[in-house]
């Protein structure tokens, strides 16, 4: 590839972006996309549409970039939680690392690139081969490849600075969010699976007996997980129609017979709740409707202890002799729980894993496939042997230069859309017990996924069968890598174009969400606001790409410098984008307090010790034994960093520390809070949750009819009614959709 088709690639990704961004600036003004672009503020009730007709609103404006600059790292916390900083933080340690190597690499590494040979003569710039600015271009036993190598060490030492200093300040901020922020259920919950059966009593006793008497001083209570299978998501339907019908009579006075409610009635001040048959809507079982008795016990049981030591300690420690039975573990925060899996018996788990294991390496070969068949469109002498026909096509300059420089990026980007996906229902399968750690899980296996089939399978060209004998030899990896990789940073560097710059337009228009406003407006002429689904940040798509990107710069930053500054744009372009998004689109539904940093801090090692082996492989074969001395330390240097980073800060996010668990603990008991949180603790873990949303409707409802307050212990955390009338049923209508789509 020449630099006339990169530069066709680079017009056609700035064009497009540019469309779209203008686009942007201008839909996001109009009152009917305010569901598109504004969901979480139209679901926290901030955001008023009814803006009247003017001029403004169709002509392009920068403020959302304004905005999302003044915006500080306190507010971003404060509206998408830690988890949406730590993102942010990524984006941010890969503009300072790429701002590094792109000073450093156009200073020192392209030049001596350019000019590597000296009895090449060179064209215009425009006529060059990509081969030019790569270290293909400088000979055998070059003295300037200790320019290469300068560059090597000062790229991976601000590396590993840098890692340093953002580790240490999120655990910082881990522990400040653990006791800063309010009482969190989770901490006093441990999660049991695995019960042992008895015939002489049910797995509710069971729990009870064990813990009353192995945990006597500290245990409180316990719940039991119900099977909810496709019979109890039915009923679980009924209810909820039942729930409707029942707050549709708000306006009515009728008997409690199915068959007349909705027909009779009342003027609205004369509304009465009706008690369930359970007892009284004030009461805590009601909002449970006692669901859970009429269904099967599951082998599996949260367990409330008295104070947070306590749980972490009974989580920690083998219960049983049998490491099979009583296996206990923290369990996630109530929003976060993944009901559905929680059924699943624990012998099954082990399985399920190994087959999952098996499903993804199996899905990874069969998209060697399209791999294949887009590195076939990166050659043009071997595309118009394989289609004869083509070859009048092919001969044109600019059709050239489109297929070689763009169309096999966009055509491997195509491909990708359906690894989220499938691996989001590979980790459902897996078995996790959160959703979070669903999205974990999913985003380390798209993250794999795509570093094999972008980076190793793209380096080596060919059919399946010559990949997969590259790797005959593990002590020739470094040598074929070496050989390979600056061969394909042009791929790289225009997959960066198509698959980075685009996706962020594409991210930022929501198009998806738009066709679906337009077609819910115009052809189903619905316009209601209120019914829009509020949606989470993808953290499972975009952290990997991310990843995925600062591993191509690490890998190819000193063999082809060409591609730093298209990747320093995106990341720039990423800063604005993400946090307009953050601010203005996704609601945090969970936290789990900055658990991706550890993926990005071993994603980033193994990324510079990549990058280190490869700049040691292309060393030797250049027969520069200086710059193959000093590579070597470096790589050890890097391993033992990552290794002390490992002891130093790894362990803050796997688990509490018991220093900060007991001054709460403290803290709690002298202020008197800790009775108030034992009460609510039953109240947080609802397997079954139609109703007590429901109740909050009603509440709502209620004091919208007759001005009273509704009693704070009959609402959960998070479903407070509003004090102003207008906004009441819709903030629990949106609470209620929010639930449904969990």
């Amino acid at each position: 590839m020449n630099v006339s088709a990169l530069l066709t690639s680079v017009g056609i990704n700035t064009g497009l972006c540019a469309v779209l961004l203008l686009l942007y600036s201008i839909l996001r003004k109009q009152p009917s996309n305010v569901n598109v672009y504004f969901g979480r503020r139209l679901a926290s009730m901030h955001l008023t549409h009814n803006d009247p007709f003017c001029l403004e609103r169709f002509v392009p404006s920068p403020s959302w970039i304004v905005k999302a600059w003044k915006t500080n790292e306190e507010e971003i916390l404060g509206i998408g939680g830690m988890d949406a900083v730590v993102f942010l933080r990524i984006v941010v340690f890969s503009i300072r690392i790429f701002s590094i190597a792109f000073v450093i690499c156009f200073l020192l590494v392209l030049p001596v690139n350019y000019y590597g040979k000296e009895e090449s003569h060179h064209k215009r710039i425009s006529s060059e081969q990509m081969e030019v600015f790569t270290i293909e271009n400088v000979k055998e036993g070059s003295r300037w490849l200790w320019t290469h190598c300068l560059a090597l060490y000062i790229i991976s030492c601000s590396a590993c600075i840098l890692l340093y200093f953002e580790y240490k300040s999120i655990s910082e901020m881990r522990l400040a969010h653990i006791t800063g922020s309010p009482t969190n259920p989770s901490h006093f919950t441990v999660l049991v699976r695995a019960l042992p059966w008895s015939s002489g009593e049910s797995y509710s006793d069971s729990v009870k007996r064990f813990f009353t008497n192995y945990h006597a001083s500290n245990y409180l209570s316990h719940q039991m997980v119900y099977r909810s299978g496709r019979v109890q998501k039915l009923m679980t339907d009924a209810e909820k129609m039942y729930m409707v019908i029942k707050a549709a009579s708000i306006e009515q006075n009728c008997k409690p017979s199915l068959m007349q409610r909705g027909l009779c009635g009342q003027p609205a001040d004369s509304f009465n709740i009706l008690p369930s048959e359970d007892g009284s809507v004030s009461g805590k079982s009601v909002v449970n409707m006692d669901m859970g008795k009429s269904t099967k016990e599951s082998a599996a049981a949260f367990v409330f202890f008295k104070t947070r030591y306590a749980a972490v300690v009974a989580a920690r420690v083998l219960q049983f002799s049998n490491p099979m039975l009583w296996v206990t573990n923290l369990a996630p925060e109530p929003h976060d729980v993944y009901w559905s899996n929680l059924c699943i018996p624990y012998k099954q788990l082990w399985f399920r894993k190994i087959g999952t294991l098996v499903a993804t390496i199996a899905f990874m070969f069969v998209f060697l496939i399209p791999v294949t068949f887009v590195q076939g469109l990166t050659q043009l002498d071997q595309l118009q042997q394989t289609f004869p026909f083509l070859r009048g096509l092919l001969k044109k300059k600019y059709m050239s230069q489109l297929v070689t420089g763009y169309l096999p990026s966009v055509v491997l980007i195509l491909a990708l859309y359906i690894v989220p996906p499938v691996m989001m229902l590979f980790s459902a399968i897996e078995g996790s017990i959160s959703r979070s750690g669903r999205k974990r899980s999913a985003c380390c296996k798209v993250l794999y996924f795509t570093i094999w089939n972008v980076f190793f399978v793209n380096v080596f060209t060919g059919s399946v069968i010559s990949q997969l004998n590259v790797f005959s030899s593990v002590k020739d990896i470094p040598t074929q890598l070496a050989k390979a990789v600056p061969r394909q940073v042009t791929f790289f560097t225009t997959y960066v174009l198509s698959s980075g710059w685009a996706s962020l337009a594409c991210e930022v228009m929501q198009i998806f969400a738009l066709l679906c406003n337009l077609f819910k407006r115009f052809v189903l002429r619905n316009k209601d606001d209120s019914s829009s689904v509020t949606l989470s940040f993808p953290y499972h798509t975009e952290v990997p790409r991310l990843l995925l990107f600062g591993f191509l710069g690490f890998t190819c930053s000193i063999l082809a410098p060409l591609i730093v500054p298209f990747l320093w744009v995106y990341f720039v372009l990423a800063y604005f984008v993400y946090r307009n998004q953050i601010l203005n689109v996704y609601v945090s539904k969970y936290e789990t307090g900055g658990q991706l940093w550890p993926i990005v801090h071993n994603t980033t090692i193994f990324s510079l010790t990549l990058s280190q082996i490869i700049a040691l492989g292309v060393f030797g074969i250049k027969r520069s034994p200086v710059a193959s001395g000093f590579t070597f330390p470096l790589i050890i240097c890097t391993l033992l960093f990552n290794e002390y980073c490992r002891q130093r800060f790894l362990p803050i996010f796997k688990t509490n520390a018991a220093e900060i668990l007991i001054e709460m603990d403290r803290k709690d008991e002298q202020s008197g809070k800790m009775e108030e949180i034992h009460r609510q603790l039953r109240a947080a873990y609802y397997q079954f949750t139609v109703a007590s949303h429901e109740l909050c409707k009603f509440e709502c409802l209620s004091h919208g009819a007759k001005k009273s307050s509704p009693d704070p212990k009959n609402v959960k955390p998070g479903n407070e009614p509003r004090q102003q009338n207008g906004s009441q049923t819709v903030h629990c209508n949106l609470d209620v959709e929010e639930n449904r789509m969990k």
